[in-house]
């Protein structure tokens, strides 16, 4: 065995694949099956101009695995035989108010200066853009290159191609783990694991397998609600973001609604006020979704971090441990260029300039 990733949430799966590809012989632990976690409750939202408004550091890695996905879709269809939809549809981020009106010029003066295409459209523009948006919306920003991905799906077509590959997934969970000689010893609840080097992506449980003499990740589990509707098909033509809101629209008729951002530690729960919430401004926004079917509502436990940037890169303490952790909002958008990243790692290649952005360092002694 070459690598233990210790995850199998997307960003585990994607790195497993990316290392299967590069030859390596990898085992995948988790206790729960791949996509069984928060993976499962994603919009798939690949919007680096709205999740990174404020972030340069963000929007610059987001922006370069946005740039990956088509590709990197095409080898997991390709190596798993499982088909993964991609919809590289925009988004249409919608102002209500005279400060949402300020915040997305800023968005757009934003966007112009790094080279990225933002239409700010109002009036019959707007209604052209989104015909569904309720008469309150006075205009919308929209992104024409971000895009949609069905993450159980990539999830699933990535575990899949890794298999194909050799890799082995075993659904057990990581006690901790510990250097030895030539490598790290990993703790399972089925027995110990041998390999040179290891992936920490664990996502919202990350701290809890901090290695002897260094500090835990920062990472906390921030709940996420997520509402499935089934309505017409092309009530949107787009990702809409509202206020505290997102629409993602899929070819089914299928609408996702997500999501809350609750700090109530590992409470995974669906909940009646979280639905409430969601519905109500959903519908607020487009009234025609009060007519769609409620097919679902999932949850999940984002991995958040003081920076909302994920840590990707090798541990001070443990020589062979690769942290691939923190992602919070943005692991999809951030797994192709992840597992990038961590395979370079793992080949012993430290010069991606991304590394310096995502270190672990900047956390701490981890």
């Amino acid at each position: 065995m070459d690598v233990v990733v210790i995850g199998a949430g997307v960003v585990g799966c994607t790195v497993a694949f990316e290392l299967a590809a590069a030859g390596r012989r990898v085992r995948v632990c988790d206790p729960r099956p791949p996509g069984g976690g928060a993976s499962f409750a994603s919009a798939g939202v690949l919007a680096p101009y709205v999740e990174g408004h404020d972030s340069r550091p963000l929007r610059d890695v987001g922006r370069r695995s946005l740039a990956q996905y088509p590709a990197f879709v095409e080898r997991v269809t390709a190596a798993s035989g499982l088909p993964v939809a991609f919809r590289p549809i925009g988004t249409a981020e919608v102002a209500t108010s005279e400060a949402d009106i300020s915040r997305l010029a800023r968005s757009k003066a934003t966007a112009d200066a790094e080279g990225v295409t933002a239409e700010w459209l109002e009036g019959a523009a707007a209604r052209e853009a989104e015909p569904q948006l309720a008469a309150h919306a006075a205009g919308v920003l929209h992104i024409p290159m971000h895009a949609a991905v069905d993450v159980p799906a990539l999830t699933a077509a990535s575990a899949a191609a890794a298999r194909a590959l050799g890799a082995e997934f075993v659904q057990t969970a990581v006690r901790g783990f510990s250097a030895e000689a030539g490598g790290i010893a990993v703790t399972t609840t089925d027995g110990v694991a041998h390999a040179p080097q290891v992936v920490l992506a664990t996502g919202a449980w990350s701290a809890a397998l901090a290695p002897a003499g260094a500090e835990p990740a920062p990472v906390r589990p921030i709940r996420g609600q997520l509402l499935h509707l089934v309505g017409a098909p092309d009530t949107l033509r787009h990702i809409v973001w509202g206020p505290d809101i997102y629409l993602v629209p899929w070819t089914s008729g299928t609408v996702f609604v997500g999501a809350t951002s609750e700090d109530v530690g590992f409470d995974e729960r669906t909940t009646a006020s979280g639905v409430a919430s969601l519905l109500a401004r959903a519908t607020a926004l487009v009234p025609a979704l009060a007519g769609a079917t409620f097919a679902a509502a999932r949850q999940g436990l984002r991995p958040g971090s003081p920076d909302d940037l994920p840590y990707v890169g090798p541990s001070a303490v443990l020589p062979g441990l690769v942290y691939a952790c923190g992602h919070y909002r943005n692991g999809a958008l951030l797994a192709p260029l992840t597992a990038t990243l961590v395979a370079r790692l793992v080949a012993g290649d430290r010069s991606d300039p991304a590394l310096a952005l995502l270190a672990p360092s900047r956390a701490g002694r981890l």
